[in-house]
């Protein structure tokens, strides 16, 4: 170990090595990223600004948008770079602190909308208690612990992979710094590094697939039983965007990582990555805007109130 040169950088080998391709996916990631940061802060900027919204579900809302800038940023502006550049590299503090962000907010994503789930449940299955359930403290709180979780995840995580010596090659088959394959870069032992990335993943993605689950049995069951056609529509409207998102993550995810071997391809992988890493964060607020009586509504009364006030 001693005689061998420690790694400074990595490469990123990207999407593309060919030159035309990789300006035309500059400008197609360019857009995504636009659109990300453009809808997620209307999403943030309606919902501060319409009185109408200051409601638990807008709250969670917003911070899901908040979640998705932070996770989409993370990511995309170094691979805009790198799609520019001859010399696709990060280096290696860059490449963790890229890594906790990632982590960091990607997690705040699935416990925020996992809260979103319980905040449809009490709504539906509780609506005589449910100002009482979800108080101004409780939805701070749910918020909070939703960080919190999401920060310890992303230490557990990147602080021992911290201490993991890399002494080449150092050729990452991706477009950015993911912790598997710089598990298997590193010339040190990992045995620890995967127990707690096989932990966190069973703790955080399944832990809160679970309750959502659950939640929307419970969601569904009750809808159900509601008599009238129009009250049955009603409820489930008020849960069919955060759910479209939901199965839009989740089945991404599920099936990049428990998809059978035989199938398993680079490409591929790259694929669904850039689905729920790049273009989810952008589809979010486009789902909520489109889906969403009140948030179209509010649009339109601040759109009136600009009219009114030029």
């Amino acid at each position: 170990m001693e005689n061998q040169t420690t790694v400074t950088e990595f490469i990123l080998l990207g999407l593309s090595s060919d030159p035309q391709l990789q300006i035309f996916l500059f400008f197609v990631f360019l857009v995504i990223y636009t659109v990300t940061l453009v809808g997620n802060a209307v999403i943030l900027l309606v919902i501060r600004a319409d009185s109408h919204l200051h409601t638990p579900m807008y709250f969670f809302l917003s911070h899901l948008s908040f979640a998705d800038i932070c996770y989409s940023s993370a990511i995309v502006p170094k691979l805009l770079m790198n799609l520019l550049a001859t010399h696709k590299t990060i280096s290696v503090n860059a490449c963790f602190t890229q890594l906790f962000f990632t982590i960091l907010s990607g997690t705040c994503e699935v416990f925020i909308l996992s809260v979103m789930a319980y905040d449809r449940y009490a709504a539906i299955c509780n609506p005589l208690h449910y100002v009482g359930i979800m108080n101004k403290r409780v939805c701070r709180q749910l918020v909070a612990f939703s960080w919190t979780m999401s920060l310890m995840d992303s230490l557990v995580n990147t602080i021992p992979a911290l201490k993991l010596h890399f002494c080449g090659p150092n050729e990452i088959g991706h477009f950015s710094c993911e912790l598997p394959p710089l598990l298997a870069l590193s010339c040190s032992q990992t045995f620890n590094n995967t127990i707690a990335l096989l932990s966190s993943a069973v703790v955080v993605g399944f832990g809160n697939f679970l309750l959502m689950l659950v939640s929307y049995i419970q969601i569904i069951s009750t809808i159900l039983r509601i008599h009238s056609a129009e009250s049955r529509h009603k409820a489930f409207s008020t849960c069919s965007s955060h759910l479209t998102v939901v199965v839009l993550l989740y089945a991404t995810g599920l099936f990049q990582y428990l998809k059978p071997s035989s199938i398993s391809s680079v490409i591929l992988d790259q694929v669904f990555s850039i689905q729920y890493s790049i273009v989810t964060p952008m589809l979010n607020p486009i789902i909520y805007s489109l889906k969403n009586k009140e948030v179209k509504t509010a649009l339109g009364r601040i759109f009136k109130k600009n009219q009114v006030l030029n």
